[in-house]
């Protein structure tokens, strides 16, 4: 708004080819939606994962003949508390997993405790998927923790800052004088407003598991007591 009201107050107006500036801003921003759009999509394949690894384990546990009842409770209990601490430290966006790594680890101290009366079968399950909990758990903290490209996105950003300054005198030296001043500000706002709109979509998919935008993946639903 500020940059159109100057130009016209200064008369300032100049014809610059906009098609290789529009390509310089709109490509990166639709290269790092599909970014942050693929790695939301591989978030969910590794939460549908994780939640299959606790309740497969929750399953083989309670169905086990050599665990007390008291013991399958326990390790029930070990198994809700992973998801749930797991969930929270997605959705804190938490790099570091200093409070998480304890809370998977008592699955296998739970294991060597109970060596003496589980069944080898029984350990080799739960082994083996524990190391599906691990991968997925692994595979979802790199994609929180590790977005799009800083450079990219400051790119972008700068671009559609500095964008008004060349688009607006262009668009008014195109239009001419003939055209009422209302549609110089209309069109040169709408390609502000639609780029500000690209960058934010962008910026909310950036973070799927914050609970913040209307396309963030609903934790809730991967919890294992859901």
């Amino acid at each position: 708004m500020l940059t159109i009201i100057i130009c016209f107050q200064y008369d300032i107006k100049f014809h610059i080819d906009l098609t290789l500036l529009s390509i310089a801003i709109v490509f990166p921003l639709v290269f790092t939606i599909r970014g942050s759009f693929r790695r939301r999509e591989k978030a969910l394949e590794h939460l549908s994962q994780f939640r299959s690894a606790l309740k497969t384990m929750y399953y083989f546990a309670n169905s086990s003949n050599s665990l007390s009842v008291e013991e399958k409770k326990e390790i029930s209990d070990i198994l809700l508390e992973i998801s749930h601490t797991s969930m929270e430290h997605l959705k804190n966006n938490m790099e570091s997993t200093e409070s998480l790594d304890p809370v998977i680890n008592k699955v296998q101290m739970f294991v060597i405790a109970k060596g003496e009366v589980m069944s080898g079968r029984l350990k080799d399950r739960i082994f083996r998927f524990m190391n599906d909990l691990h991968e997925s758990l692994e595979n979802l903290h790199a994609i929180n923790t590790h977005r799009t490209p800083i450079t990219l996105k400051a790119y972008c950003k700068i671009f559609i800052y500095i964008f008004p300054l060349i688009y607006a005198p262009t668009i008014i030296n195109d239009m001419g004088a003939s055209n009422p001043i209302y549609v110089t500000y209309f069109v040169v706002i709408l390609t502000e407003f639609i780029l500000i709109s690209l960058y934010n979509i962008q910026d909310q998919l950036e973070y799927p598991f914050d609970d913040y935008g209307l396309d963030d993946i609903k934790l809730d639903s991967f919890k294992m007591d859901r």
